[in-house]
């Protein structure tokens, strides 16, 4: 019997339309859709946003490491494929439904503060996926304005072009986005193809004119006092060109999508890991080798032809306009749709915690009230760094590290408390390796964690308002009873009396004086059969609850015990389950709590306690309006 009750829209409404395929079924949201599809496939949908990163990486790259370009990038593949890729693969291993590293983590903090933890990941994953959204869409404004067929009128108008390119994004969502894993597939196939083109021109060009690999030799050599000078400052500017190991999470969140039971999922997934990191990890050191050494240094910087668009840049330069052309047009069409990825992965990443937190409105769980919001937030960030690509780069780096982080603290915990001695070593390398990389991030560019800072404190802040308005809702889902508690109330005749009772010594003093109580405050016939109840709250920070009742039988007198979230939802959930069990409208009885009743709200709000009977009888009001149907609530 479902209990909890949700808001249904009324049809022939805009609230309907926004409110359309509403999720409030956990199962279905932890499980994925029904579609499944092979692995491959599955890859393309996470490639959207790993290898569309080709457009921007290599001029990011050439900016931050100059140069040494080519060494930085290969440091970066190695910790790509030693470090991200084993812990990703093992975090597939731990979660096979897609709840990723974020989901592990929560099973380790205790209640409250792992709640508090997982909003602030929360924060951190969507400044990773907001600024995939905003820097793919300046990305591709870039390969739009430098293009020669554009007109002259949008000369310098990237910020409007990017808020264009983003409402557009915004708008296919709100008349119904599905996931297209086929525009996907031929999105990845034909830019990866024409990458591959370009990259293999410019190494006939390096092959033909073989001089420009001694001018950057020379170049280094009057740079750089030694080979180790060089490794050094590879090793120091290495985190700038994070964002080139954006893709992980992704991949790993999209593991419902990917067919078969649970054993070829993890298979699947773990297969696509590994196929995406190899192919990205080839083209970024090839990509970076050709730039570095075919185009001028002054043309990264910004105002500067390759600025975001280096491969472009070779395109045009090497194949024509009209390959370049069409090298923009894969180019953009990709950036663009790696922005829908990251819509899709905020879409489904915020009703998977919130509502299960009580810590979002319902209506969190429907696609389209989120589209509107997250759109506006990307507008603003949009207009904050004026549509710049090498502005965000710092903040989507912070991102990506520490979702990363995150995910290798998770595997070398989950590998040490299975006493997995070699795996908890290596996985605990890889964790200071990331850690060190974060920590330089942070302090090289620190707009990411000021981006990050204020999505946390928002979605805290949010989240505890939010938990606050509904914490009168029912937030009972079902009611099981043991058979010893069945037997209890189908012995029930007549009206149900039940005594809430605070449970302390336990003893036969206590319920026989709780019983005199009841008989003298509301002059309750002795001979009335009365049910004892008593509620206990294990974690409190647990928004819905499954409520599970065991009979006792103590002393002569009859009691149902519960765990719960919280005691006056609890009550009223199992008083309305009587009433539906029996047909009678069940009576409860209270003594009155001492305290201030501000003090006893904030009790209730984070141990589940407080003044537990206006709390109960307002739960009661809420969840049923009929009066003539609303047990009876009576305080003496």
């Amino acid at each position: 019997m479902v209990l909890a009750k949700r808001p249904a829209a009324a049809e022939g409404t805009l609230r309907s339309w926004m409110l359309e395929g509403l999720q409030t079924d956990r199962e279905q949201i932890e499980h994925g859709p029904h579609v499944k599809h092979p692995w491959w496939r599955v890859m393309c949908l996470t490639g959207v946003d790993y290898f569309s990163t080709l457009g921007y990486q290599p001029g990011i790259a050439a900016l931050a490491a100059g140069l040494l370009s080519p060494l930085a990038t290969l440091f970066l593949v190695a910790l790509t494929l030693l470090g991200a890729l084993p812990v990703y693969r093992r975090v597939a291993e731990e979660s096979p439904y897609g709840q990723g590293s974020i989901a592990m983590l929560e099973k380790l903090a205790p209640q409250w503060w792992g709640k508090l933890f997982v909003l602030a990941l929360l924060g951190f994953a969507a400044t990773d996926f907001v600024i995939t959204m905003t820097l793919s869409a300046a990305d591709a404004t870039a390969h739009i304005l430098e293009n020669p067929f554009v007109p002259e009128f949008l000369a310098g108008q990237r910020v409007i072009v990017t808020l264009v390119l983003l409402a557009g994004l915004g708008g296919v969502f709100l008349m119904g986005f599905t996931e297209a894993i086929g525009i996907a597939v031929l999105l990845v196939f034909v830019y990866l193809a024409l990458n591959a083109v370009v990259v293999a021109a410019a190494l006939v060009h390096v092959l033909q004119a073989p001089q420009v690999v001694v001018d950057w030799q020379r170049a280094l050599s009057l740079d750089f006092s030694s080979p180790l000078a060089m490794i050094g400052l590879s090793l120091l500017v290495m985190p700038k060109l994070a964002l080139g190991m954006s893709g992980f999470e992704t991949g790993v969140a999209v593991m419902p999508v990917v067919r078969g039971d649970v054993r070829e999922r993890i298979k699947g997934t773990k297969r696509l890991l590994t196929v995406a990191a190899l192919i990205m990890s080839v083209f970024l050191i090839l990509s970076s080798t050709v730039t570095t050494v075919l185009i001028p240094h002054e043309e990264f910087e910004e105002g500067g032809k390759a600025a975001g668009r280096a491969l472009a840049y070779l395109a045009h330069g090497y194949l024509g306009d009209w390959f370049g052309t069409a090298y923009d047009v894969s180019t953009i069409a990709i950036l663009w749709f790696a922005g829908a990825s990251a819509m899709a992965g905020l879409i489904n990443l915020v009703p998977r915690y919130l509502p299960r937190y009580g810590m979002a409105p319902e209506w969190t769980g429907a696609v389209r009230p989120l589209v509107l919001v997250f759109s506006a937030i990307a507008f603003g960030i949009t207009i904050i760094f004026d549509a710049d690509v090498e502005a965000q780069g710092g903040a989507y780096a912070t991102g990506v590290l520490v979702l990363m982080l995150s995910a290798a603290v998770a595997v070398t915990l989950s590998a040490r408390k299975k006493r997995q001695w070699r795996a908890t070593a290596g996985f605990a390398v890889i964790t200071a390796v990331l850690a060190c990389t974060l920590v330089d991030n942070v302090i090289e560019r620190p707009d990411g964690v000021k981006i990050a800072s204020f999505f946390i404190a928002a979605i805290v802040a949010t989240s505890l308002i939010s938990r606050a308005t509904r914490s009168t809702e029912l937030r009972v889902t079902d009611v099981r009873l043991d058979p010893l508690a069945e037997e209890y109330v189908n012995d029930a005749c007549g009206d149900i009396h039940v005594i809430a009772n605070e449970p302390d010594r336990r003893d036969q003093d206590e319920y026989h004086d709780k019983l005199r109580e009841t008989w003298r405050n509301h002059r309750l016939r002795s001979s009335e059969p009365v049910l004892f109840v008593e509620v206990s709250v294990p974690d409190a920070s647990e928004f819905e609850t499954e409520l599970h009742v065991r009979g006792e039988e103590r002393h002569g007198h009859k009691i149902l015990v519960i765990e719960s979230s919280a005691v006056p939802n609890s009550l009223a959930a199992l008083l309305l389950y009587l009433r539906d069990r029996t047909g009678s409208v069940p009576h409860i009885y209270f003594h009155w709590t001492e305290g201030n009743p501000v003090v006893a709200m904030l009790r209730y709000l984070v141990f589940g306690g407080g003044d537990v009977p206006p709390l109960t009888r307002e739960v009661l009001r809420q969840a049923e309006p009929d009066l003539e149907r609303r047990p009876h609530v009576h305080v003496g």
